[in-house]
């Protein structure tokens, strides 16, 4: 069963690979950790400018790791989560006091890096460095839940059955297990999307246990789209572009403009203090912060 699901995914892979500017040789690790780090949640749309300045700014993790938190936070722009941009300083200033400015090879101790979980290093050590891992992200989830388990979704969350799956999956020589992470996960963003899914472009469909049963529909509970309008993401959003936009300090009444109900304005900033985004100062004042 699973080599008659690598040759097809990997075959269709070679030929309709997106070319992005992270599986260039030149991204180097840096570029492909970069990438997993603005990727979570967001789509590559919203990622490639983003990403392509960042890289220029900071070709290194010691070139990020040399710059105040802040300055990280700024470069993030309207990409969301902005706890993201934290946690990636944070990793380069591990990166570069630990390992002498070069993204480790060793799984384990990309683990141990701070602010990555166990997606970004499978991600990082397979896709950088070419090992043997499982990368489960949920465009890989719903390809192995519609094609092995015949579910038109996974579960809300990665369940242990799942990893066992993916395990099960992964091919057994090195560099095939490498290809077959970044196609199946390629074939769920383009082909076995969420909505709309094309099954006549999909190498796998004559053997698709989810098609084969007729598409049976989602049995779990709803799942509900994200909403973003009047949110506490939304106003945290307003508040660190005013203060992504200031080299200075700004004073709380320029804070207050941009959202008009107290409560909620103040949670958000409150939350944002906390969050380690930004950084309370005498006088009624605000900057991103500088350590």
């Amino acid at each position: 069963m699973t080599e008659k699901l690598h040759a097809p995914v990997i075959a269709w892979f070679d030929t309709h690979a997106r070319d992005l500017p992270w599986r260039r040789p030149e991204a180097g690790p840096w570029g492909v950790m970069v990438s997993e780090f603005m990727l979570q949640q967001t789509p590559v749309s919203r990622v490639l400018p983003v990403y392509e300045q960042w890289l220029a700014r900071w070709p290194r993790p010691a070139d990020l790791a040399g710059e105040p938190p802040g300055e990280a936070v700024r470069a993030w722009g309207r990409l969301g989560y902005p706890r993201r941009a934290l946690r990636l300083h944070g990793a380069a200033l591990a990166i570069t006091e630990r390992h002498g400015g070069d993204v480790p090879t060793d799984h384990a101790q990309l683990l141990a890096l701070p602010g990555i979980g166990e997606y970004t290093a499978a991600a990082v050590a397979s896709f950088a460095y070419g090992q043997r891992h499982a990368v489960l992200d949920t465009n890989v989830r719903r390809v192995f839940a519609r094609a092995v388990s015949g579910m038109q979704y996974p579960p809300n969350a990665t369940t242990a059955a799942e990893r066992h799956l993916a395990r099960e999956l992964l091919p057994e020589d090195e560099r095939t297990a490498a290809r077959w992470a970044a196609a199946s996960m390629e074939l769920g963003a383009l082909v076995c999307t969420a909505k709309n899914e094309g099954c006549q472009r999909c190498p796998i469909a004559p053997q698709c246990a989810w098609r084969l049963a007729g598409k049976p529909e989602h049995e779990g509970p709803p799942r509900r789209g994200q909403t973003y309008a009047g949110t506490d993401r939304q106003v945290r959003g307003k508040l660190l572009a005013v203060l992504r936009e200031a080299h200075t300090p700004v004073p709380q009444a320029a804070l207050d403009r941009v959202w008009h109900e107290p409560v909620q304005r103040a949670r958000a900033l409150d939350g944002l203090v906390t969050d380690g985004l930004v950084e309370p100062l005498p006088g009624g004042l605000y900057r991103l912060p500088l350590t």
